[in-house]
């Protein structure tokens, strides 16, 4: 398969300048199919403010006329193939490497993007601490982060909606038997929610961000 295009460093959004984001974590933020880097950043006034919040560009230019950008190539409602998710999460490494470092960074990915968060974190477990999955899936096939996983657990949340019907019955049936497998696991399937995102949700999200900062900070008082 032909190597898959970098992110653009140009067009990420930071929720703060370099001279304040210091040691804090970075939560990293995945964009959906024919979106931006500027549809999650929406999101950012939600999330603790402990994290550093970047939203990042999608590599990738679906078929016109569909706007926006693309993580990768999805070919009817099948077409989704689980080595352009990787080579898509490997784009997103490079990019934390570059422009992060070693620390271990955490993804909230949508749709799409929540397919290349998980499979991010398989392709690296060391670079990546947790994952927000909202309407995602886990992409098929093997990784060799995925036995690293199963031992280790990293906190994964999924959430999608009972009235979602944009990812396929099939995936959405294989990822409720993967992530248990491969993760810690929490979410939530939230009744009448299509292929969108709730403020029931986003309370989740916040509940399960501020469990990663208080495991990540314990008190020592």
């Amino acid at each position: 398969m032909s190597a898959h295009p970098s992110l653009d460093p140009s067009v990420v959004r930071w929720s703060v300048p370099p001279s304040k984001r210091g040691d804090r974590p970075v939560l990293l933020l995945l964009h959906g199919y024919g979106s931006d880097e500027h549809d999650l950043f929406g999101l950012a006034p939600y999330l603790p403010e402990r994290f550093v919040v970047a939203s990042v560009r999608a590599p990738l230019a679906p078929p016109w006329p569909m706007p926006g950008a693309s993580w990768y190539p999805i070919e009817g409602l099948d077409g989704r193939d689980p080595d352009a998710v990787t080579l898509a999460a490997r784009a997103v490494l490079a990019w934390v490497r570059d422009a992060v470092g070693a620390a271990p960074v955490g993804l909230l990915g949508f749709s799409q993007g929540g397919a290349v968060a998980l499979q991010t974190l398989r392709a690296d477990p060391d670079a990546v601490s947790f994952a927000v999955v909202l309407a995602g899936y886990a992409a098929g096939g093997e990784l060799p982060g995925d036995a690293v996983l199963a031992a280790r657990r990293p906190p994964v949340f999924w959430g999608r909606g009972a009235a979602d019907d944009v990812i396929p019955a099939a995936l959405v049936d294989a990822t409720a038997q993967w992530l248990p497998v491969h993760s810690e696991l929490s979410g939530r399937v939230y009744p009448g929610l299509t292929h969108s995102i709730s403020q029931d949700e986003l309370d989740d999200v916040r509940a399960f961000l501020d469990a990663r900062l208080a495991l990540a900070s314990p008190s020592t008082g």
